[in-house]
C-alpha cells in the first residue's frame, strides 16, 4: 500500500487555523505610508506603498506581500504561522534585498506587535488597530545591543479592500 505524499496532493486545508482567526482583520488590500524613514538619504522624505494579506492553503498560514514606491525601501513577503502553546504567532521574512529574518509576533485586541531579538540586531515594531479595522498606526524601532532602542521608522496602513 502506497503512502500518499502530502506535498503533492492538489486539495488544501479547508478551513482556516483556529489560531490564526484573530488575524482575519488584517486580510485585504493595504495602502502604507512610511515616514521618518532613518535608511533613507532624506529622514524627512514620506514614501507610499503596498500591502496585501491574503490566507495560504485556505487558511493554514497568513501571507504579507508589501512594497514602496521608494527604491531604498524593498518588497517583501512575510508567512505568518501560530504556535498554539505560546499564544502567539511565528512569522518568516524575506526581502528583495535578499534578508531572511525570523519574527515572533502577537495581536492583542488592538495592539499588534512583532520582534526579533537577535544579537547584533533587535528589533521591534507596535501598531495600533483603529477601533473599526480600517487604519493601523505603527512604528519600528532597532537596538545593536538589545537594551539600547532607538527610532527607524513609521507606518501608516489604510485599509483599501
Amino acid at each position: 500500500m502506497a503512502k500518499k505524499n502530502p506535498s503533492t496532493e492538489s486539495e488544501s486545508i479547508a478551513e482556516t487555523n483556529p489560531a490564526l482567526q484573530r488575524l482575519s482583520l488584517l486580510i485585504g488590500e493595504w495602502d502604507v505610508w512610511f515616514s521618518a524613514m532613518s535608511f533613507q538619504s532624506d529622514p524627512s522624505a514620506v514614501a507610499h506603498g503596498h500591502s496585501s494579506f491574503q490566507w495560504l492553503e485556505g487558511g493554514a498560514f497568513l501571507v504579507e506581500h508589501s512594497e514602496a514606491d521608494s527604491a531604498e525601501a524593498p518588497r517583501g513577503i512575510l508567512i505568518i504561522g501560530p504556535d498554539d502553546a505560546a499564544g502567539t504567532y511565528c512569522a518568516l521574512h524575506y526581502d528583495s534585498r535578499g534578508v531572511s529574518r525570523i519574527y515572533q509576533m502577537s495581536l492583542s485586541s488592538n495592539t499588534w506587535k512583532i520582534w526579533r531579538d537577535f544579537p547584533g540586531f533587535s528589533q521591534r515594531f507596535i501598531g495600533t488597530i483603529s477601533d473599526d479595522g480600517m487604519s493601523i498606526r505603527a512604528s519600528w524601532e532597532k537596538s545593536s545591543d538589545g537594551s539600547q532602542w532607538e527610532y527607524d521608522f513609521d507606518l501608516t496602513y489604510t485599509k483599501i479592500k
